[in-house]
């Protein structure tokens, strides 16, 4: 079955449909289209893992990365980690992480459509990494800290906490046709059991992130702005 344009499968929490997202850039994992949803604020960039370095460490880098199309076998062409994948822009970034190379559903353990930026934790349990149509993903230190930011775009995706923002309360006001939909995650494996929180808005979302979270995705919205 063909990769490109494929929805992200998943389990209902509450009325909220978790990692089952559009192509459209309105419903994926974030996009860095125009203005209020579109473009992610300078403050809430993190430049990837081993980028500040040079010499050694930018082969480093290069070594860690893979690219955002193909079939990757767990262990030989992709370590066990966590990868990002950024500047994702249309919807139609998808990623599988499969139980063996069947093709068959019942090998899928999770997958996603991402715009924006999106982190997978990719497990020695895993056999295989399918990705169709992203940018190229990053290998990345989940422990890593930087100077979080304090607001990020409403479309933007997933969002490393006290990595690329700060825990806190945020507001996104002005959303429309319950289209804004964000989730608090304990991981970034997607399982249902990442999910800590998640809600679809019409109107103004408040949302507290605990410093205890992982990452915090968000698709549809307007922009966040912490408040307290």
């Amino acid at each position: 079955m063909g990769m490109t344009g494929k929805l992200a499968l998943g389990a209902v929490v509450g009325v909220v449909v978790i990692g089952a997202v559009s192509a459209n850039a309105g419903n994926g994992n974030g996009g860095d289209s125009g203005s209020g949803k579109g473009g992610s604020p300078a403050s809430a960039q993190r430049k990837p893992a081993g980028e500040q370095g040079s010499g050694a460490g930018e082969a480093a880098e290069k070594k860690a990365s893979f690219a955002g199309d193909g079939d990757f076998q767990v262990g030989t062409d992709v370590k066990p980690g966590t990868y990002r994948t950024t500047g994702n822009t249309d919807g139609m970034c998808y990623w599988e992480r499969a139980k063996d190379a069947s093709g068959e559903m019942d090998s899928l353990l999770a997958n996603g459509n991402v715009s924006g930026t999106g982190y997978v934790t990719v497990k020695a349990s895993d056999k295989i990494f399918k990705s169709s149509g992203c940018s190229d993903w990053e290998a990345v230190d989940p422990k890593e800290k930087g100077s979080p930011a304090t607001e990020m775009a409403g479309d933007g995706g997933m969002f490393e906490v006290g990595a690329d923002i700060a825990p806190g309360t945020y507001k996104s006001a002005g959303n429309a046709d319950d289209m804004c939909y964000w989730e608090r995650l304990k991981d970034a494996e997607h399982s249902t059991d990442s999910v800590i929180a998640n809600n679809n808005v019409n109107g103004t979302a408040v949302v507290t992130i605990s410093a205890s979270d992982a990452y915090f995705k968000t698709s549809g919205c307007q922009d966040w702005k912490k408040t307290g």
